[in-house]
């Protein structure tokens, strides 16, 4: 009877340890998943992105507001939510001098049809899969062969709401390959397969559409783990911090993207400049030295900023003196008053103009940051013939008449 207790209460103990080491395994193991976020890609410098939605878990409000603006909405997967287009029947064709194109509706997704009106050249068919732009200007759509990364001829054009020849592209091509330098203005990463940035070959899996949360504050994976870690820690740590970058740094973080060609020709990868660079290390010509070359409006507002005088007589300011990169600000009157009367006074500007007195109601930027055609970015319409060009607001802030 002994015996047979004894080994009892030896099954038993053994039965509760075994018990315990599972209970410890899966807890370790579920703890270490919630510690180790989603990995979606690395970058160049070794460091990795994780999933857009990990940044919700501490910042729900900033990342709720900033889904919303037209910088995380530059680029989508082009499904029917996405595209801005027209896709009924009548209103999904665009008819040029030499090409017919037309949008269709499949059960696995969008595609383009193209057929030639001269030669002895059959129907070409290519799928929508990725939308480059917002839809505030317009949208183009790029596709997929194999892993080689295409742009399509057919874009949408907000203001007439149709359909129209993508900008600038070649009337009798097919589709145009898309780079690196097409795409750093567009997407948070893509892991081109030449290290250098050129070519159109890409890890299909490893491109972060939209502009997100890692784009201007870097890869966060250590982020994510340091602060799931120490849950209590309230100062951000593995994260840039825009409140130490000198000035310069600061705008360099938007002018990899908005200052036009002169900054848009990086040295080596494209996406190897990350927020907290400086510029002018990456870029070939950095510096616009020819001061009697005329300043477009498209893509270029950092060189229209530093020749307004409101840039040049300050020591501070920078693209987020007037604009959130959290919020959708297009449109709100106000917002943009109250940052212009930040700096002038109604009194002052008033004593300096003998008409057109001024009110705190007035439209500030619409007077002086007016809309203004770009020479660079036309399309062509319908009729193979006549092209319009795209208004962007400038950012050459003045008096104008």
């Amino acid at each position: 009877m002994k015996s047979k207790h004894t080994k009892y209460i030896l099954w038993s103990i053994v039965l509760v340890l075994l018990f315990y080491i599972l209970w410890y395994l899966k807890n370790t193991v579920a703890i270490s998943d919630y510690l180790e976020p989603e990995i979606v890609a690395t970058h160049y410098n070794g460091k990795n992105f994780v999933a857009q939605d990990t940044c919700i878990e501490c910042h729900e409000d900033i990342f709720k507001s900033h889904v919303k603006t037209a910088h995380y909405n530059t680029s989508a997967i082009a499904n029917e939510e996405h595209i801005k287009g027209k896709l009924a029947e009548g209103s999904n064709e665009l008819n040029l001098k030499g090409v017919r194109l037309k949008l269709i509706k499949e059960y696995d997704g969008i595609y383009q049809l193209t057929k030639p009106k001269f030669g002895d050249t059959a129907l070409v068919k290519s799928k929508l899969e990725i939308t480059i732009g917002s839809g505030v200007k317009g949208q183009s759509y790029l596709s997929w062969e194999d892993d080689k990364l295409y742009q399509l001829q057919l874009s949408y054009f907000e203001p007439t709401n149709t359909w129209v020849n993508s900008p600038n592209f070649p009337e009798y091509s097919f589709n145009r390959p898309v780079d690196d330098n097409c795409l750093k203005c567009h997407v948070t990463f893509a892991e081109n397969k030449n290290e250098t940035g050129n070519g159109n070959i890409y890890k299909r899996n490893k491109l972060l559409l939209g502009i997100d949360c890692q784009r201007c504050h870097g890869p966060l994976e250590e982020h994510v783990v340091y602060h799931r870690t120490n849950p209590n820690e309230k100062v951000g740590v593995h994260v840039d911090n825009y409140g130490k970058y000198t000035q310069q740094q600061r705008l360099d973080a938007c002018a990899v993207c908005h200052s036009g060609l002169q900054a848009q020709q990086v040295k080596g990868n494209p996406f190897s400049f990350i927020a907290g660079d400086t510029l002018s290390a990456y870029s070939k010509n950095y510096q616009n030295n020819n001061r009697n070359l005329k300043l477009d409006v498209h893509g270029n507002q950092m060189g229209l900023l530093s020749e307004s005088k409101c840039f040049v007589n300050s020591s501070k300011m920078d693209c987020i003196t007037c604009h959130s990169p959290h919020e959708n600000e297009r449109g709100e009157q106000d917002v943009f008053n109250a940052k212009c009367l930040s700096c002038h006074t109604i009194t002052a500007i008033n004593s300096s103009v003998e008409v057109n007195k001024h009110t705190e109601t007035l439209n500030c930027i619409s007077c002086h940051m007016p809309l203004v055609p770009s020479e660079v970015m036309k399309l062509k319409l319908d009729d193979g013939l006549n092209e319009i060009p795209v208004y962007i607001r400038t950012h050459l802030i003045g008096v104008y008449q």
